[in-house]
């Protein structure tokens, strides 16, 4: 229970980190967001967990692929953030990002790489 409970509190504790960072320094807090720390975490705790090597692999295979389709948004949400407002915007950009995903597997798909 320890463990988890201090697995709970560095992961979030990354992502309080991060906000906070982004409130100082739009540049900072961007940089620091587009690293991969949540995914290097993630890494980490499925290795310390004696998980599989194939397993940890995969995570990271697949974190490449589905990284891909999100990116679109990111060019996205700031143009529609002062034309429509926050919560529409984020809509929208998550249906996007649904949307882009399931094409860009569709194509994937036709080279052999199974996201879905």
């Amino acid at each position: 229970m320890q463990y988890l409970m201090m697995k709970y509190l560095i992961t979030a504790g990354l992502v309080v980190a991060i906000s906070e960072f982004a409130k100082r320094s739009d540049k900072l807090g961007g940089l620091i967001a587009a690293l991969p720390m949540v995914t290097v975490l993630t890494l980490i705790w499925l290795y310390v967990e004696d998980q599989p090597t194939t397993k940890i692999a995969n995570h990271a295979y697949y974190t490449f692929w589905y990284v891909i389709p999100t990116l679109p948004m990111f060019l996205l949400f700031p143009y529609l953030l002062p034309r429509w407002g926050f919560w529409p915007t984020l809509g929208a950009c998550a249906l996007f990002t649904m949307l882009f995903f399931f094409l860009f597997a569709t194509v994937l798909k036709q080279f052999g790489v199974q996201l879905m």
